[in-house]
């Protein structure tokens, strides 16, 4: 792309064209290539450094390379560079020439508006005008009038550069684009141009590659052998005077004039960066360039990390400004700066963001403030803090701008996360508009069921709907839980809990009941002191971090946050959950496949990490890895890892090793039964004293219990260890026999009878007697009033649906509503709802008289299907039946579709037999059963043979004899 401009053309105007019209982002820096105009050769070898080094730079910053467009002199150079890395694709780089119109060749060619033009970039050797290098991606020309002349882009590029580097680099960071002059070779000119961008204010960095000649080595030469402070001796003078005399062919007039500028350039040497190539430490001009632009611009440490963080060079940060020597604090100050004097300024934030939001908050018990802090006048302590600040603001925006490696270097070098963690700053994550493409504005208005506006902010209570929408089922999210949402109330006012009432949220647990308790509750409420700031902190930051960088689709950043923290395990599984949720939600929302395919990858790579977990831990301590499966964790809706790992649908995880030991301990309680276990359970249930005959393994460990606290680990770690010491005196029989003498009888049968192998086989048992009754009383006649067998029948139908009224009441959600979701989302739930409501629906009619009774008994009738297939629930523990009736149920769901495609082809084929047929039919509902009715048999292979041509049936009687009563012969037909 190119326009041609006047060269008085106003710098913001080309920068809205550039912006807009040419749609290019602002660049993070700006590199501004000079040098000589006339060609010249460099050593292949610096030629290569130079343009790898210029390309690498601004590839990796994302930077503008500014230039004079023609294909002469270094201009040439940069052109190879971009070339080959264009050949290569390896990223496109903005380089935009300015060049002037007047010295162009085949200028006409390029006349027009809104037009491609073909333009010939060969040049005439016979001309002195020039052809601008195509390996330029957009073009300026300044055009003043003149002909044949340089010198109209000049003013120009230098407005436009200026007024570039005004620009913030992005909205979070405070920091200009930063400028750097690069200088290759070149004439009198460059010298004057070095001097110009060292008076500017600020000043401008310049890099002066060393051995590619003329200007570039005199200023190389004068910086090698000045003072610190600019001073240069006579002799060196001297030597510089000839050599401007000799490279320029100037008179020692002219020389001087040119010395002049030199030595007024060494005067501000510390802007200047010469490079030169096999020194030591100079591998690269690339890091030449940034370093320059670090050291040259004179910031502070805190600007220099803003520029690494706005251009993505960590190496930057880390060998430039984290180093020692550099003026920064060490780490352990930095621990006591955040404990003493940062507390005081967060209260002043707190205050001033209360006072914004117009909050009612509450100051310490009994409503009454506390003093504020004197504010900190230890200089050394304030600048401490302004570090502390400073780090934490960096922090803020690697984690806006999904820079993993620099927050993994923050963190490093002394960042705090439960320090910088805070309410508003973790909300304020949720709401960037910056870094990766997310769904979470969907999610969030599906789960607020209705639309957002466009500058709707989204909270931390919707924060908390939409995790607890993902991951389903009984789970409860901090952020939605009462205690979170009366800090949140006081902390930033009726404002935005009002959210809560319109999501009927308010609610979520029962009120308290009689003045004692309600003046419990506001006395609770009251001791909330919203000035200390650790209130507005979270006890597990990294936790609250990554869910943030999963439901923001930062997968890099996520699976860095999980590393950190505890509870690895449970978090790997919560955001496999919750990507598998979202990557759900992306395919019903109709989104690109891509998105859904992305999060189900993500989904699977967090699943792998948790699997593995689980196997390193398992062969580590295989005792320690079950507690650790059971492990109530508080800060994941006291779910278990083996519950978290169930509501995810990880199979892998399930089909573990150690997951299948302790679902296998869990399922037999205490009970040691060998070979035939359901045998033996079987008899003691039908003979109760083969009880006292089975083995029991109490006081051993018991791995399935859920470790609740350390306590209670500690007393089971003693009491194993006080039986094991016991047993180790006597022999394996004599252990044994001891062991079952020890035992209670109470024991056993309390164990026996409580062990969830036991219960299933009582249950199984008894609901086989009862489909036993259920199957006679539908078989034979039916009385005016229930019979024993009836009545028991009901009596257990009661039973059990009182109990199912019991789960639902003593599930985990707190609302009623959401009780009755989760019990629902069970398949056989559903069958079990329906069987109970059809029976006493039935039962009402059947307790009725004629012809009520009838319809009653057919209803019992219809309802023993429901019973029958609830029998498949009890083959789904069997190793063997269990997996073909899991098959079964894919395989149902899968027909669904071959159903309809059938429906289809067996409408289309009875609607045209019917019409063909009865052509003259009344309009009746008969009408819809005839379509379906005969075709659907015929599938099964029923042609209905006799009634597709009556008229050629054969009509003959055949005549039988046949007798009365009083032996007189009938004629029967």
């Amino acid at each position: 792309m190119y326009i041609r401009v006047s060269y008085d053309t106003k710098p913001d105007n080309l920068l809205h064209l550039m912006v807009k019209e040419w749609q290019l982002e602002l660049p993070t820096l700006l590199i501004s290539v000079h040098g000589g105009l006339q060609n010249f050769d460099l050593q292949p070898k610096l030629k290569q450094v130079f343009g790898k080094g210029l390309i690498k730079a601004a590839v990796t910053t994302g930077a503008w390379i500014f230039t004079g467009g023609v294909s002469t002199g270094v201009i040439r150079h940069v052109g190879d560079a971009l070339k080959d890395h264009s050949s290569k694709s390896r990223g496109k780089v903005c380089a935009i020439g300015i060049a002037p119109w007047g010295i162009l060749e085949n200028k006409e060619d390029l006349i027009g508006k809104d037009v491609n033009k073909p333009y010939q970039a060969i040049s005439n050797p016979l001309s002195k005008l020039a052809v601008l290098n195509n390996s330029h991606s957009h073009f300026i020309l300044s055009d003043n009038g003149t002909c044949g002349k340089y010198g109209a882009e000049v003013k120009l590029r230098r407005q436009l550069e200026k007024h570039i580097s005004l620009q913030k680099i992005n909205t979070r960071l405070g920091q200009g684009v930063p400028l750097v002059c690069l200088i290759v070779e070149g004439g009198p000119n460059v010298i004057s141009i070095v001097l110009e961008s060292l008076r500017e204010e600020p000043p401008v960095p310049v890099v002066v590659c060393d051995g590619s000649g003329r200007a570039s080595d005199i200023i190389s030469f004068a910086h090698k052998y000045s003072e610190v402070e600019g001073l240069v001796n006579e002799d060196v003078k001297e030597q510089l005077l000839v050599t401007i005399q000799k490279t320029f062919n100037y008179n020692k007039t002219q020389s001087g004039q040119i010395l002049l500028m030199v030595l007024e350039c060494m005067k501000k040497r510390e802007l200047i960066t010469v490079f030169r190539m096999g020194a030591e430490g100079q591998d690269d001009i690339e890091m030449a360039i940034l370093t320059a632009l670090l050291k040259g611009t004179n910031a502070s440490a805190p600007d220099q990390l803003s520029l690494a963080l706005a251009w993505n060079r960590v190496d930057i940060a880390r060998n430039q400004i984290f180093v020692y020597g550099h003026n920064l604090p060490p780490a352990s100050a930095l621990a006591s700066a955040i404990t003493t004097a940062a507390p005081s300024q967060d209260k002043q934030k707190g205050a001033a963001q209360r006072n914004k939001g117009k909050t009612r908050g509450k100051k310490g018990k009994g409503g009454k403030a506390k003093p504020e802090p004197p504010e900190e006048t230890d200089p050394r302590k304030l600048e401490l803090l302004n570090w502390v600040n400073s780090l934490e603001q960096a922090m803020m925006d690697a984690l806006v701008l999904d820079r993993v490696d620099f927050v993994k270097l923050l963190i490093e070098n002394g960042v705090n996360i439960h320090h910088f963690l805070t309410i508003p700053r973790l909300e304020e994550l949720y709401n960037t508009k910056l870094g990766p493409a997310n769904t979470l504005h969907i999610l969030v208005r599906d789960v607020k069921k209705g639309n957002l506006p466009p500058d709707y902010q989204i909270t931390l209570i919707d924060i908390g709907l939409v995790v607890e929408y993902l991951m389903g089922g009984a789970y409860r999210c901090h952020y939605t839980r009462k205690n979170f949402r009366a800090l949140y109330n006081n902390l930033y006012g009726l404002k935005r809990p009002k959210a809560l009432k319109l999501l009927g949220m308010e609610d979520d647990e029962p009120r308290a009941k009689g003045k004692k308790k309600q003046k419990k509750k506001k006395e609770e409420e009251e001791e909330i002191d919203v000035d200390d700031p650790e209130v507005s902190r979270f006890h597990y930051p990294f936790h609250e971090l990554m869910v943030w960088a999963v439901l923001m689709k930062r997968q890099k950043m996520s699976l860095f946050l999980w590393q950190r923290g505890e509870e690895a395990m449970a978090k790997a599984l919560v955001a496999c959950k919750l990507l598998k949720g979202m990557a759900h939600e992306s395919s019903q929302s109709e989104m690109v496949d891509d998105i859904s395919q992305d999060l189900d990858n993500n989904s699977k790579e967090f699943g792998t990490l948790a699997y593995e977990l689980l196997d390193q831990s398992y062969k580590h301590d295989e005792q320690l890895a079950m507690k650790l499966l059971t492990y109530e964790l508080k800060n994941w809706s006291n779910s278990t890892c083996l519950k978290l790992a169930v509501a995810a649908k990880h199979r892998d995880f399930i089909a573990h090793t150690c997951s299948q030991m302790l679902l296998t301990d869990m399922w037999m309680g205490s009970l040691r039964m060998g070979k035939n276990p359901g045998l033996k359970v079987i008899l003691s249930l039908i003979f109760p004293p083969f009880i006292l005959l089975l083995d029991f393994r109490l006081g051993d460990d018991t791995s399935h219990q859920v470790v609740e606290n350390e306590e209670r680990k500690t007393k089971d770690d003693e009491r194993s260890n006080r039986d094991a010491d016991a047993a180790s005196k006597k022999g394996d029989e004599e252990e044994g026999d001891k062991k079952m003498r020890r035992i209670p009888i109470g024991t056993k049968i309390f164990e026996f009878y409580n062990a969830p192998f036991t219960k299933f086989w009582f249950n199984t048992i008894s609901y086989l007697g009862y489909l036993m009754l259920y199957n006679y009383i539908v078989l034979v006649k039916m009385e005016r009033w229930p019979s024993l067998q009836e009545w028991i029948v009901i009596s257990y139908i009661i039973t059990l649906g009182l109990e199912k009224v019991r789960q639902i009441l003593m599930s985990e959600p707190g609302k009623l509503k959401q009780k009755i979701n989760v019990w629902l989302e069970e398949y056989w739930n559903i069958t079990d709802l329906v069987a109970i409501s059809t029976f006493l629906l039935g039962l009402l009619l059947r307790l009725q008289n004629e012809p009520y009774m009838g319809y009653g008994r057919v209803i019992y009738c219809v309802d023993i299907i429901f019973w029958y297939i609830r029998v498949l629930d009890i083959f789904g523990v069997n190793k063997y039946l269990g997996p073909y009736v899991m098959m079964i149920g894919k395989m149902m769901i899968d027909m669904l579709y071959f159903v309809v495609i059938m429906l289809v082809v067996l409408m289309s084929f009875g609607v045209a037999r019917q019409a063909i047929l009865h052509p003259d039919e009344e309009p009746t509902w008969r009408l819809a059963r005839n379509i379906f009715y005969m075709p659907y048999w015929m599938i099964y292979g029923e042609v209905f043979a006799d009634s597709i041509d009556r008229k050629t049936r054969v009509h003959s009687k055949i005549l039988f004899p046949a007798y009365r009563g009083d032996r007189q012969s009938v004629s029967v037909c």
